[in-house]
């Protein structure tokens, strides 16, 4: 059955085990369905599967874009780590391009990359969380080791395919 594309960024076995942890303990748990990633598209349309899946193959051929944990930012009714990477948002503009036509009005902005470690509590558990953060953070390189499509049911992401950078 066709459903919406998600696409994301792939984090190295460290840096994932390190984000989910964060996300299992303190995203609320009957509503954590997915785990820790790095989303680059929310909803494309699942026709352009094949030439997406092309794309992200052509990119694995490339050397891992450079990447770094910025800050931690209040999300409002959540947390989420700050990503910077010049190389990742490259990537994702030359898919924004090439499929600008079929993009949602929130998938023509570009995003602010983030791994996020808990959404939907009241602000103030979410405050508190981000302080907690904050008291120990240093901004620290993180390792992007692919791109994923995914195909979105109303629950947890289904895989349609992943690419991994091998440059």
């Amino acid at each position: 059955m066709p459903a919406p594309v998600i696409v994301t960024a792939l984090m190295g076995a460290a840096d994932f085990a390190w984000a989910d942890g964060l996300r299992r303990a303190h995203f609320p748990a009957e509503r954590n369905h997915l785990s820790a990633h790095i989303t680059l598209f929310h909803h494309l349309p699942p026709s352009i599967l094949p030439e997406l899946s092309g794309r992200l193959k052509r990119f694995s051929a490339l050397s891992p874009p450079k990447a770094q944990l910025c800050d931690v930012i209040l999300l409002g009714r959540g947390v989420a780590y700050r990503v910077e990477s010049p190389g990742l948002m490259a990537l994702r503009d030359e898919l924004a391009e090439a499929f600008a036509g079929l993009l949602t009005p929130q998938d023509r902005q570009r995003p602010r990359l983030h791994i996020t470690v808990q959404n939907k509590v009241p602000p103030d558990d979410a405050r508190a969380l981000a302080d907690a953060l904050r008291a120990g953070f240093r901004p620290r390189p993180i390792v992007i080791a692919g791109l994923a499509a995914w195909h979105y049911r109303g629950g947890p992401w289904e895989l349609a395919m992943k690419a991994m950078f091998r440059g």
